[in-house]
């Protein structure tokens, strides 16, 4: 089940940067954008970390992997 709470975190962290990306396509003000987009890269952050932390030391070793993999 705590895997399953580390997945479900770590897709859910995702979802902010969508709605960032549709932000420009509301009629609100630049700074009340700002705020938004701050408080949702932030619960993306928070998101993220809290599902690695559910799914332990493996599944960070195998993200670290993956990114090396195409930088070098």
């Amino acid at each position: 089940m705590r895997k399953a709470f580390g997945y479900f975190f770590v897709v859910l962290s995702f979802l902010p940067w969508a709605a960032i990306a549709a932000l420009p396509f509301f009629e609100i003000s630049i700074g009340m954008a700002a705020g938004i987009t701050t408080a949702l890269i932030v619960g993306g952050e928070v998101s993220f970390f809290l599902g690695l932390a559910l799914l332990g030391k493996e599944a960070w070793g195998r993200i670290k992997a993956a990114f090396n993999k195409t930088n070098g």
